[in-house]
């Protein structure tokens, strides 16, 4: 039975880090860097998983677990973040969030 290789993922994962670096630099939306963010997350996910499953331990998986805790927590905080920007500013852009004191 043949198996995808290991550069494939690796290749698709360099990809969708890309495209969540892109995201953060260029856009000024927090929502959409927050998701670039989460994308940028997913792709060492899909590394670790990747390698993980290319040497058979587990503990890349164990560390992706992990990773996906830290990554609700950072989606719950952005979230309660953005909110209070827009509660305060009536907009969700970073530009108008360079002075925090409000």
């Amino acid at each position: 039975m043949q198996t995808v290789p290991l550069e494939f993922y690796l290749i698709l994962s360099s990809i969708i880090f890309t495209i969540g670096t892109i995201g953060v630099l260029t856009r000024r939306n927090a929502i959409v860097v927050f998701m670039s963010i989460e994308l940028m997350l997913n792709a060492v996910n899909l590394t670790f998983v990747a390698f993980s499953a290319f040497f058979g331990d587990v503990a890349g998986q164990i560390f992706v677990f992990f990773v996906m805790a830290v990554a609700a927590g950072e989606a719950t905080i952005g979230l309660a973040i953005v909110l209070a920007l827009f509660r305060k500013k009536q907009t969700v852009y970073v530009d108008e969030a360079s002075n925090l004191k409000w």
